[in-house]
């Protein structure tokens, strides 16, 4: 079946072309077709289009559809082109006619948008949700790990005393960066486009002012061209949150990879955490941080994808839209896995308390002897020299029993509940009760 069916078949090899990967990736947008369609219906009734009894009918049989998609049996048929052609075939296969008046006043590209951007909202809620759960993960070790020390570096050479609470906490502080993002994707996501048509409104006197309260949207879409427009650019503006945070994801795989290192030995995981090797019997691989680390490059390349497709088309649908879907979708679904495999290796963590002890280490401690100097009195400068000089000369001895950082942000005051007041005051910025309040109500 396809909405567009005008008696004739098309040849199947363009069909098969044409459909691409829509049957598979469209099962995810299944609930929000129906939660489309039921505030669709429900305005058309208003407006005059659909019988009140004939209402009550089809929205009955729509929210059997929707506990479909919920229990994992919903289906796009062979022959049915896409979701929006499924909805409506299995409507009028029980419904006859009645069936065939939902798409009155609509076009499948505002309703593969309103699909999209309910199907957004959604999965920006689960993956904040899996964003803080890891950022409370790295809060907790922070605190736990708070005064053990570790070596900071620059250019990859051994700098200044770090520790294990300053380290966890910088990748907690990240995704705070990678929730603003979010939440720019979020209010993108949050106009509603439906009404909007083939993208240049509809002669019917539609209420779209209703569906958006319907739906839960924060607002409207308002000019129906540039509700078109938007799709494409919300998609990238998502991409970037997906790619912001799988840098933050990156970064920390990346050193993971080599804190692991025994060079380094600063931590490592329990046995059944790691993989052997086919010849080696004494290895045991960070094989889930080195594809993390693989994946999140991927994921970072994802708004650059989105843009290379969507780049140079004039304003209007155009059908080269419909494989952002195959860019996105998966990157959505990755990005959640890599959150979940984050948070659960990381709380096995084991940590190495004595690694500052190795005699490698001991210059980081210069700047410390420079700093003591100078709180006794001595310029900058003339500290400086004399450090470098007992290092040159052999002389220098760390004075390790004195650390006193105590500036905010600094191995001695690590400003965890500033960070998680600040990462409070983003997340509490989403509105996700509006939404959720609004779908259950379109289910009632």
């Amino acid at each position: 079946m396809k909405l567009w069916d005008k008696g004739y078949s098309i040849e199947s090899a363009i069909e098969s072309f044409t459909v691409g990967k829509d049957r598979e990736l469209d099962i995810f947008l299944a609930p929000f077709d129906i939660l489309g369609t039921i505030a669709h219906i429900t305005m058309l009734t208003e407006i005059g289009l659909i019988q009140t009894d004939e209402l009550s009918t089809l929205k009955k049989e729509l929210i059997t559809i929707y506990q479909t998609t919920q229990e994992g049996t919903f289906t796009i048929e062979p022959g049915v082109e896409d979701v929006h052609s499924q909805v409506e075939f299995l409507l009028t296969q029980k419904l006859g006619d009645m069936g065939k008046k939902v798409h009155a006043g609509r076009s499948r590209n505002d309703q593969v948008l309103v699909d999209l951007k309910l199907y957004f909202l959604s999965e920006i809620k689960i993956i904040i949700g899996k964003i803080h759960q890891f950022f409370e993960t790295l809060q907790s070790l922070s605190e736990k790990h708070k005064n053990t020390l570790l070596p900071g570096y620059t250019h990859t050479q051994v700098a200044m005393p770090s520790s294990f609470g300053l380290w966890f906490g910088a990748y907690a502080e990240s995704l705070i960066d990678d929730v603003i993002m979010f939440k720019s994707a979020w209010e993108v996501s949050n106009q509603n486009p439906l009404g909007s048509a083939a993208g240049y409104g509809s002669s019917f006197p539609l209420n779209r002012t209703l569906t958006t309260q319907l739906l839960g949207f924060e607002t409207l879409s308002y000019n129906a061209v540039y509700a078109q427009m938007g799709r494409g650019k919300t998609e990238k503006l998502l991409g970037f949150a997906i790619s912001s945070l799988a840098t933050t994801m990156n970064k920390l795989a990346t050193d993971i990879c080599l804190y692991m290192c025994q060079n380094f030995g600063f931590i490592s995981f329990p046995k059944e955490f790691t993989t052997g090797s086919s010849i080696m019997p004494h290895k045991k691989n960070p094989d889930v941080w080195e594809l993390m680390r693989a994946r999140t490059n991927k994921l970072q390349i994802l708004p650059v994808e989105i843009g290379q497709i969507t780049t140079n088309l004039i304003s209007g649908y155009h059908r080269d839209l419909q494989l952002v879907k195959e860019s996105l979708l998966p990157a959505i679904e990755e990005i959640k896995t890599i959150l979940d495999i984050a948070d659960y290796t990381l709380s096995h963590i084991e940590v190495n308390a004595n690694i500052t002890d190795a005699e490698i280490y001991t210059y980081m401690f210069s700047v410390e002897n420079v700093n003591q100097d100078v709180i006794q009195g001595m310029p900058f400068r003339d500290a400086y020299q004399k450090t470098g000089k007992e290092i040159a000369e052999g002389t220098f001895e760390p004075r390790k029993e004195n650390l006193n950082h105590v500036h905010e942000g600094s191995i001695g005051n690590l400003c965890n509940q500033e960070i998680k007041e600040k990462m409070d005051r983003q997340i509490d910025q989403f509105n996700f009760l509006k939404a959720d309040q609004s779908w259950e109500k379109l289910l009632a």
